[in-house]
């Protein structure tokens, strides 16, 4: 494999070690859109830990460009790359239309798979899927949000007890299987039912920024929201809230409460009990290099509550974004998976179970009526 070199962006650095480095898995990439080049981003900027030995695009132009401005092998097809390389797993980075094909072929040859979420686009496509692929083990999805510095320490500190049992969830931040996926884990739940209801609702709205850029635009727009109660039963239950561009739009930040038998989690401020007669409130303190008189470089170090921490980056070093951390630990998740070296990130069932709540949020707005998950074949 050539080293990796861009040209558009520094040398490589090393990041501060905590504890021993991972080692190495080598990956293989499919596709060349934006989130692709997050994966190379992290070959380059860590290739301590992340082993980059090809990219397969069927373009020959987009092949050669990725040459030229990373230094990294492509390919034509699945085969050219299987042919020279056998990397530990395969990142699936393509349209919806093409993941579930793509990931049979490379479950046929016995590769293990990083897909891109969501696994497919829908219920039928969910089915067929799982029934083909889903007895051979082999098949992850790239679900990185909870991974995210914030959110981790938040999981973190919903399953110390802190705030007791989490009882309810709510989520106003990106859409449908994502949010599902981060209810879930804060709630504990995996299959069980759940009664979707939905209710869509119209508003006016700035957009200045959109993937484009900004628009200079300060007109108000028709923007859709779409408010959903998730009912997971004595489980729990969750709230989804989402606004039409709510990824960019800076005029509808993120949201998240998490309420607990014993206290609640609110963005970043935290209520539990320190006593039997003495309710506190304290905040999640996140702290960054780089500010005023630091001289390290702009860097997360860590989150932390009350003097305890609660995430600690162990990328420092490499000048990551939380989403690119996420991506980072998500890759270190999956290469230990791939080694046998550590449990599955994010299984393609869960990632089934969570697009089929997700599919149900949509069905119910769309209906204006409750939907209620059945048992699929992949929580059996």
């Amino acid at each position: 494999m050539r080293s990796l070199t861009p040209a558009a962006i520094p040398a490589a650095v090393t990041t501060k070690r905590q504890g021993a480095t991972p080692k190495a898995t080598p990956y293989a990439i499919i596709g060349n859109g934006r989130r692709s080049s997050v994966f190379i981003r992290m070959a380059y900027l860590m290739p301590e830990r992340f082993e980059l030995v090809g990219v397969v695009t069927r373009r020959a132009e987009a092949g050669t460009a990725l040459e030229r401005d990373w230094g990294v092998e492509t390919y034509r097809t699945i085969d050219d790359l299987l042919d020279a390389e056998r990397p530990g797993f395969v990142v699936l980075s393509v349209p919806w239309p093409v993941t579930p094909q793509l990931t049979r072929l490379l479950v046929q040859a016995k590769v293990r798979v990083l897909a891109e979420t969501p696994p497919a686009p829908d219920l039928d496509g969910l089915r067929s899927l799982w029934a083909d692929v889903g007895a051979s083990r082999l098949v992850q999805v790239a679900e990185q949000y909870a991974l995210m510095p914030l959110h981790a320490a938040r999981l973190h500190i919903a399953h110390s007890g802190l705030i007791g049992t989490p009882t309810s969830v709510r989520v106003s931040s990106t859409h449908l299987y994502h949010v599902v996926s981060m209810i879930r884990l804060f709630l504990g739940v995996t299959y069980e039912p759940a009664t979707v209801f939905s209710q869509t609702f119209r508003s006016r709205l700035v957009d200045p920024i959109t993937p484009a850029g900004w628009t200079n635009d300060t007109q108000e727009k028709s923007v859709e929201s779409i408010f959903s109660t998730i009912d997971f039963g004595d489980s729990g239950m969750g709230v989804y809230d989402f606004t039409d561009n709510q990824w960019w739009n800076p005029l509808r930040p993120d949201h998240l409460t998490v309420r607990g038998s014993a206290g609640e989690i609110q963005d970043e401020s935290v209520v539990r009990m320190l006593d039997p007669v003495t309710p506190v409130v304290s905040r999640l303190e996140r702290r960054m290099t780089g500010l005023g008189m630091n001289y390290e470089g702009l860097d997360l170090t860590h989150l932390s509550l009350d003097g305890e921490i609660v995430f600690r980056n162990t990328y420092e070093g490499a000048r990551l974004s939380d989403d690119d951390i996420a991506v980072a630990a998500l890759l270190d998740r999956m290469g230990a998976w791939a080694r046998d070296d550590g449990p599955p990130p994010y299984p393609l069932a869960l990632a089934c179970q969570d697009h089929l709540i997700g599919l149900a949020i949509e069905e119910s707005a769309s209906r204006g009526l409750p939907v209620t998950t059945g048992q699929e074949r992949w929580a059996r």
